[in-house]
C-alpha cells in the first residue's frame, strides 16, 4: 500500500500505458463536453456570432436576450434562425407562420420548455408523475369564479388597509401635505397580499411580519437563478444550492401552517387547504406557491407600479381613470356618508370585473410595455416540426423561442412606442390586426391561467388608489419631477424586473 501510494506521488515514475490511458480519458471528457448535436439540415441557418464552444450563445441568457434575437433575426434570411445553448438546440422563429406555429400548434411544450431552459430542471417522462399537469389542474380551480366570490370581502379589505396605512404614513421631506411611496414596493406588496389570499394561505396573508418574510423568500429565491444550471444540468451551481435553500425555508413556514392544523384540527378556507385536501405532499404545494407566485407575484406586482407610474405621466388618462372611478362610485352610493372606500367595498365581483374597462385597458398597454424578453416551446413531437411554407423546421427535441416584441410592438401599432391604451378601443382594435398581435395573456394553446385575478387585483388596487388619492411622479422627498424622457423598459430582461432606479410618486388624499 505504502509503496503504491509512493509512486502515485511521483508522475515521473508512472508506466507509459497510464498515461495512455489518462489521456485518452481527457480527451474522450473534452469531446463529449464540446460535441454538440448538428442541426437537421433543413433546420435554419446556425447564427454563429457570440457562440462559444461548450457553452453556445451565452449572450442570449446575460443581458442581451432582445438585443442578440433582434441580431440574429436581421441576419436571416427566411425570419428564422438557429443558435446552440450548451448543447440545446434552440430556434427563433417570427412573422406571421412563425408566431401561428409558436401560439398554435399541439406539439410544441411550454411547461417542459419552462422547466429546462429556466430553471435547467429536466422534466420527468410523461409517464411518471407530471407535476405541471398537477400545478396546471390546482391552479385552474382556484382560479374559478366562485373562489373570487368566496374571497372578495378578504380582498377588498386587504387593499383599503394597506392604501389606509399609506394615507397614516410620514409626511415627506419637501412639502407636508404631500406624502411619498415606491410603487415598485408598496403596490409590490399589496399584490403579494392578494396573491397569498388566493393561491396560498390565509395565515401568511393576514400576519404581516410572516407576510414579509416569506415575500423576502420568495423575492431570494427568484433572484438565485443558475444560467450554468441551464448548460450543464448536472453542474452542482452555488445557485442551485441557494434556491434549495431558500425553498426549504419556504416549506418550513407552510409545514408549520399545515402541522398546526392538524394539531388543533382546525381547517383553513384557502388555498393551502384546498391543496391539503387534495392529497399533495408538502413537497408538491412548496412547488406550487412557487410556480404561482412565479406566474402572478412577478408579472402583477411590477405591472402594478408600472401602471400608476405611467398614469403620472399621462393627464389625460389620469383624468379618465379618475372619472371611471368616481362614477362608479357615485352610481353605487347609497348614502352621502359613504366615502368611497365604503362604497367600493359593497361591489360585487361582476361588477368588479365590468365596470372599469378603462382600467383594463391602461393594464393592457401597461403589459405590453412591460412583458421582455422571449418565450419557450419544446419540441416533444418525436419529428421535425415544420415552419409554415418556409422550408424549414425546428428539429425534434429543439426549442423554439419567439421574441416578445415581434407581437407586442408590431407594425400593426400605430406609435407604438407610445403607452396609449385607446389603441385598444373598439374603433382602433390595433390588437385585432393580425393573429397573435397581442400575447399578453398568452395566446393560442397557452392562455394566461390566472388573467381572471390579474385583473380582478389590478381593478381592486387602482380603484382604491385612484378614488383616494391625487399622485404625481416626483423624487424620494417629494419633490414633484418631469421625466426628461419617455418612460421605456430594458427588453433585454429574461423576466419582469423592478427598474433599476427607484421611482417614486407623492401623493395625498382626494379632497371631496
Amino acid at each position: 500500500m505504502g509503496a503504491t501510494l509512493s509512486t502515485a506521488l511521483r508522475p515521473q515514475e508512472w508506466p507509459a500505458t497510464f498515461w495512455v490511458l489518462l489521456l485518452t480519458t481527457a480527451i474522450t471528457v473534452l469531446f463529449q463536453l464540446v460535441r454538440r448535436p448538428a442541426f437537421a439540415k433543413n433546420a435554419p441557418k446556425w447564427y454563429k456570432k457570440g457562440d462559444y464552444p461548450i457553452l453556445g450563445s451565452i449572450g442570449f441568457y446575460y443581458g442581451r436576450r432582445a438585443d442578440f434575437t433582434r441580431e440574429a433575426l436581421q441576419a436571416s434570411k427566411t425570419g428564422n434562425f438557429s443558435f446552440y445553448i450548451g448543447k440545446k438546440q434552440l430556434v427563433g422563429v417570427s412573422g406571421h407562420e412563425g408566431r401561428k406555429l409558436f401560439f398554435e400548434s399541439k406539439d410544441l411544450n411550454f411547461p417542459v420548455a419552462f422547466a429546462e431552459l429556466l430553471t435547467g430542471q429536466p422534466q420527468p417522462p410523461s409517464h411518471q408523475d407530471n407535476f405541471a399537469q398537477t400545478f396546471s389542474k390546482a391552479l385552474t380551480s382556484l382560479m374559478k369564479k366562485e373562489n373570487f366570490i368566496k374571497n372578495l370581502g378578504l380582498l377588498t379589505g386587504d387593499t383599503r388597509a394597506a392604501c389606509d396605512a399609506l394615507a397614516d404614513a410620514a409626511p415627506s421631506k419637501a412639502d407636508p401635505d404631500w406624502r411619498v411611496t415606491d410603487p415598485f414596493e408598496s403596490f409590490y406588496e399589496i399584490v403579494y397580499q392578494l396573491t397569498m389570499r388566493t393561491v396560498g394561505a390565509n395565515d401568511i396573508a393576514e400576519d404581516p411580519k410572516l407576510l414579509k418574510h416569506t415575500l423576502s423568500i420568495f423575492d431570494w429565491f427568484e433572484k438565485s437563478d443558475s444560467y450554468a444550471k441551464v448548460i450543464f444540468p448536472w453542474l452542482p451551481t452555488v445557485n442551485h444550492y441557494l434556491r434549495l435553500y431558500y425553498g426549504a425555508k419556504l416549506a418550513f413556514v407552510f409545514r408549520d401552517i399545515i402541522e398546526k392544523r392538524k394539531k388543533t384540527g382546525k381547517k383553513g378556507s384557502d388555498a393551502l387547504q384546498f391543496l391539503i385536501d387534495r392529497g399533495l405532499t408538502l413537497t408538491n404545494i412548496v412547488g406550487f406557491e412557487i410556480g404561482a407566485l412565479f406566474a402572478g407575484q412577478l408579472n402583477s406586482g411590477i405591472n402594478a407600479g408600472y401602471l400608476h407610474v405611467f398614469l403620472s405621466q399621462n393627464p389625460e388618462w389620469m383624468a379618465r381613470l379618475c372619472e371611471e372611478v368616481d362614477s362608479v362610485v357615485a352610481r353605487h352610493r347609497t348614502s352621502p356618508s359613504q366615502s368611497c372606500a365604503d362604497v367600493l367595498g359593497t361591489l360585487n365581483i361582476e361588477q368588479w370585473e365590468s365596470e372599469f374597462p378603462l382600467i383594463d385597458l391602461a393594464l393592457r398597454e401597461t403589459i405590453r410595455f412591460c412583458l421582455p424578453g422571449a418565450t419557450f416551446r419544446k419540441n416533444m413531437s418525436g419529428h421535425d416540426i415544420p415552419i409554415g411554407e418556409s422550408g424549414e423546421v425546428i428539429p425534434d427535441g429543439a426549442f423554439a423561442i419567439y421574441l416578445v416584441e415581434d407581437s407586442l410592438f408590431g407594425d400593426w401599432y400605430t406609435d407604438k412606442m407610445k403607452w396609449n391604451p385607446s389603441r385598444y378601443f373598439e374603433e382602433n382594435a390595433e390588437d385585432k390586426k393580425v393573429p397573435h398581435a397581442y400575447m399578453g395573456w398568452g395566446s393560442g394553446r397557452h392562455p394566461c391561467l390566472g388573467m381572471k385575478f390579474a385583473k380582478l387585483e389590478m381593478a381592486l388596487i387602482t380603484a382604491y388608489w385612484v378614488g383616494s388619492f391625487d399622485f404625481e411622479f416626483s423624487d424620494k422627498d417629494g419633490n414633484r419631477v418631469d421625466p426628461s424622457s419617455p418612460l421605456f423598459m430594458n427588453r433585454n430582461l429574461h423576466s419582469a424586473r423592478k427598474p433599476e432606479q427607484n421611482m417614486y410618486l407623492r401623493y395625498k388624499l382626494r379632497e371631496g
